[in-house]
């Protein structure tokens, strides 16, 4: 029996226009970047430079509407900032983002060029189904970087493979269990849609990723968008 990813009605009713957009790639090749993606993600940093500016970021809209949820859902955006609003800071600070692995830089280059938080996961350390829901408070989390056990309030908007959790609030940080690693060879990665995203903008996003994996790591993609109208998918 196949695993199921799902969102929960929690989160459609607070935000009834998100939408998740999930592809699924396996099969695939992941390792160090080759010179030409290392050359597009520089590319993309020095177009968000010239398209961006550090004092004027939080007005950008796609970045605005994720401080907004933040703030709604009790996280402090200038504590807690959404992905994309840290990722692009970094690159309008002036540094340059470390190249990680080729299915991580992928997902930093779609970020950067079309302004929508990006994340992936493993999908071949999974043995649970996994869903975006609030926490019941009994989950642990453990995240990138440390080895300290952390456990999410109840009512926290996390990613979680049962009763591990993968992000904390919503998509703010992500934990050690499901990062994208050399010897990766399945993977799902999320483009995650607020207003004033469109379904069309999103799914360009989209397009994107599955171009760069087919060309950087081969395997074989497929796309689904996860809304109120339809929440949940099998991943196999």
């Amino acid at each position: 029996m196949g695993l199921n990813y799902s969102i929960a009605e929690e989160v459609f009713a607070a935000f009834p226009g998100y939408r998740r957009g999930v592809v699924v790639a396996r099969g695939v090749r992941n390792g160090g970047s080759p010179a030409g993606l290392v050359a597009m993600l520089r590319s993309e940093e020095a177009g968000a430079r010239q398209r961006l500016g550090l004092e004027t970021l939080t007005a950008e809209p796609r970045l605005a509407s994720w401080r907004e949820a933040f703030r709604r859902l009790g996280y402090k955006p200038g504590d807690f900032r959404p992905s994309i609003e840290a990722l692009l800071r970094r690159v309008l600070k002036g540094q340059d983002l470390p190249a990680i692995n080729a299915l991580a830089d992928i997902g930093n280059i779609v970020s950067l060029r079309h302004l929508l938080p990006v994340g992936g996961h493993a999908v071949d350390v999974l043995t649970q189904d996994i869903a975006l829901r609030p926490a019941s408070g009994a989950e642990s989390f453990v995240p990138f970087g440390s080895e300290e056990e952390e456990r999410p309030p109840a009512g926290e908007f996390i990613f979680a493979e049962g009763g591990t959790v993968l992000t904390r609030r919503w998509i703010w940080r992500q934990a050690n269990h499901t990062l994208l690693l050399p010897g990766t060879t399945a993977v799902e990665i999320n483009l995650d849609a607020l207003p004033p995203v469109a379904d069309e903008a999103l799914r360009a996003a989209a397009r994107d990723v599955m171009d760069l994996v087919g060309r950087f790591c081969g395997g074989s993609c497929r796309f689904a968008v996860l809304s109120r109208e339809s929440p949940a998918m099998g991943l196999d």
